[in-house]
Parts: structure tokens; C-alpha cells; sequence
């Protein structure tokens, strides 16, 4: 049995257009700043919203996950282009949201973020799956339950996901001056808060889904 075309309803474009807005927003922002590093992650995080709605022709995703997975993209843009007063904890010397101590030593806004994003995506992937596998079983979607083995191929491909936005902002460094990506140890934090929201995306999926 085919999937059935998921249809760019009313509340669907909505999403998009609040997208949409902010993007065309933070261009300015951008360009007024020289900010070369998040000119960059505009075309990326445009294509990744141009793929968000490929996916969602092919398998229908949730209206909250569509708007959970907009949030994402402007909390990244609020991250990198909006400015923290100079007294506010903040790790290292620019004063970009991102580097906000939420909880001074244990959690960054950056680390919220990804953990959040990936958690979303998590979520993305297990809607995904589960229409697939419903179509392909050929039973009503409702009737696929979470299992440990479903939601762990869920984890890790959100993951895999992470890992592949650490290319991402690895070729950021390769290709843009003077980025705010961090080192070693900030790409090693980048991945265990991924590994967080995965977890708790996979937990909420096993006890709301």
C-alpha cells in the first residue's frame, strides 16, 4: 500500500511562513553584523526547512512537531545573532545568546538547544518510522506502539543526525573567519546534550505516543 501525500493545509503553511519570517528576518541582522558564520547557517537552515516539508509530503507529520521543529530554527537564529548584556554569565568573550550560562557551569543556552533540536528530531524520525511501517503492514498508524527496539533506531538515528550537524559546523570553520563554534571540548558537550534529547524525545514517545 502506498502512503498517502500528506496536504499542505492551512495550519501547515502557517508553520512555514513563521519560518519563512524569521529567516528573512535574521538576513539583515546578518549583514548589518558581518556576521558571515550565520549567512551560512541561513542557507542551511533553509534547505533543512525545505526538507522538514518534503518529509511531511511523504509521511504527514504532527502539527505540534512541525511547529516544535520551527522553534528550533529560531532559537539557533536567536542564538547566534542576538546579544546577552555584558554581565551575564557567559562562556568565553562574545556576547552572543548562545554562549548564555542558563545554570552557570552546567548548562549553556547552546546546550539547551541541542538538546532540544535533537530531541525534536528524534520525534521526526519516530513519525517517520511508524507511518512507514503502518503502511507497509498495511494497518492504522494508531496501532503501531513504541517499542524499545523501535525508539532505539530512533535514538540513534537522531543521533547520527547530531553527528551530521557537527560536519556542518566543522565545515562553518573550515569556510567562514571566525566563528564561535568552539573546540574539541564544545563539539564533545555538543554531542553528549544531543545524546540527552534523544533520550528524553525517546522517553516521551514511549509514555504519550
Amino acid at each position: 500500500m502506498a502512503i498517502e501525500r500528506a496536504r499542505f493545509t492551512k495550519d501547515v503553511w502557517l508553520v512555514f511562513a513563521f519560518s519563512a519570517t524569521y529567516l528573512l528576518g535574521a538576513i539583515p541582522l546578518c549583514l548589518a553584523a558581518g556576521n558571515h558564520e550565520f549567512q551560512f547557517y541561513i542557507i542551511v537552515t533553509t534547505i533543512l526547512v525545505a526538507i522538514v516539508g518534503s518529509v511531511h509530503f511523504r509521511v504527514g507529520l504532527t502539527i505540534p512537531l512541525l511547529w516544535g521543529m520551527s522553534v528550533w530554527g529560531l532559537l539557533h537564529m536567536a542564538g547566534g545573532l542576538l546579544h546577552i548584556p555584558d554581565s551575564w554569565p557567559r562562556e568565553g568573550d562574545e556576547t552572543v545568546l548562545y554562549n548564555l550560562w542558563i545554570i552557570p557551569q552546567h548548562l549553556k543556552f547552546d546546550q539547551f538547544v541541542h538538546a532540544y533540536g535533537f530531541g525534536m528530531t528524534t520525534w521526526l524520525c519516530w513519525q517517520g518510522f511508524r507511518k512507514i511501517l503502518a503502511s507497509k503492514l498495511k494497518i492504522d498508524i494508531q496501532k503501531v506502539k513504541p517499542t524499545l527496539g523501535m525508539l532505539t533506531l530512533c535514538t540513534a538515528a537522531g543521533m547520527g543526525f547530531g553527528a551530521m550537524n557537527e560536519i556542518v559546523e566543522f565545515a562553518a570553520t573550515l569556510t567562514v573567519p571566525n566563528t564561535n563554534v568552539g573546540g574539541y571540548e564544545n563539539t564533545g558537550w555538543d554531542l553528549v546534550f544531543n545524546f540527552y534529547g534523544c533520550l528524553i524525545s525517546a522517553f516521551l514517545i514511549k509514555k504519550f505516543d
